[in-house]
């Protein structure tokens, strides 16, 4: 049975973390010691358990599949004051527009041709559709703790220069145990260094292409994991699967697509074959979510 962390399980039930932690200790499952979150008897019972981390030591874990028996009260859409992009921009230092182009590289709202507009994903954490009654501009709403939820606040952390440490995942560990094993050597056109000759010829395409990107990019979701290619145009994620005869490899690369899935993302899968041919291949692919090549 697979063990998640607490703010993984959040992710999965579709709440904010510091909602189900709360919901864990009124529920007696966990409790506090200190800084620290520790299992309780009655928690043990439930299938909780501890995992060690070398990087963020030692974390509660639960089964995947856990039943949870949660109030409306503890949801994203329960009675919780809803707060603009503007108040969130204050907490965190930043303008209400900054804040709308964070929430638009996570994927939580659109920009349309005046305003912001929801997305399905930002639906399910809490944002509610508003506009201006004046102008009909449309903005979002958003529950108050939107402002604890582990991807909004890495993503600032990015634009503002800091760092930001959470816990881990059994992803992120096998992520991070691959991206350790193979060190990027190869330098591409625009500077980046990548991990093989296939993805430095993808890199080079798209630089060539004049189509703006990021090697590596963190997806914005609670689980650690990393993509190959991101593509700000279209939301667009890329990923170069080699090594095919490695049974680890293939684990990895499939646990990856039950992400890519579980969250709807926008994903070009590419093979050896494609990058043979990427000039026929990208193109096409690429036009589908609505990014132009030449």
């Amino acid at each position: 049975m697979k063990l998640i962390s607490t703010t993984a399980l959040s992710k999965t039930l579709g709440i904010p973390a510091k909602e189900l932690f709360d919901h864990l200790q009124k529920e007696a499952w966990i409790k506090k010691e200190g800084e620290a979150w520790v299992l309780t008897k009655k928690g043990e019972e439930k299938g909780g358990a501890y995992k060690e981390s070398k990087q963020f030591g030692r974390y509660i874990v639960w089964p995947e599949d856990i039943e949870l028996h949660i109030s409306s009260t503890t949801s994203p859409q329960s009675s919780q004051k809803l707060i603009t992009a503007t108040v969130i921009g204050k907490h965190f230092g930043l303008s209400a527009n900054k804040i709308n182009f964070i929430l638009s590289e996570l994927g939580w709202v659109n920009k349309g041709l005046k305003g912001w507009v929801v997305t399905e994903q930002g639906k399910k954490l809490g944002g509610v559709q508003s506009e201006d009654k004046k102008s009909g501009i449309p903005y979002v709403r958003w529950p108050e703790s939107i402002i604890e939820v582990k991807s909004l606040v890495e993503t600032v952390a990015e634009v503002q220069g800091t760092t930001h440490q959470a816990e881990s995942s059994n992803t992120q560990n096998e992520d991070v145990t691959f991206r350790e094993k193979f060190i990027p050597k190869h330098r591409s056109a625009d500077g980046h260094y990548v991990r093989s000759k296939a993805e430095m010829l993808i890199d080079n395409w798209l630089y060539m292409a004049e189509i703006v990107h990021a090697y590596e990019r963190k997806l914005p979701i609670e689980e650690d994991v990393y993509c190959d290619f991101y593509i700000p145009t279209g939301k667009v994620y890329i990923e170069y699967w080699g090594y095919e005869d490695d049974p680890k490899y293939l684990a990895r690369k499939e646990k990856k697509l039950e992400i890519y899935k579980k969250y709807g993302f926008n994903l070009i899968e590419l093979s050896d074959k494609d990058v043979q041919n990427l000039d026929d291949v990208l193109p096409r692919m690429l036009l589908k979510y609505g990014v132009q090549a030449y």
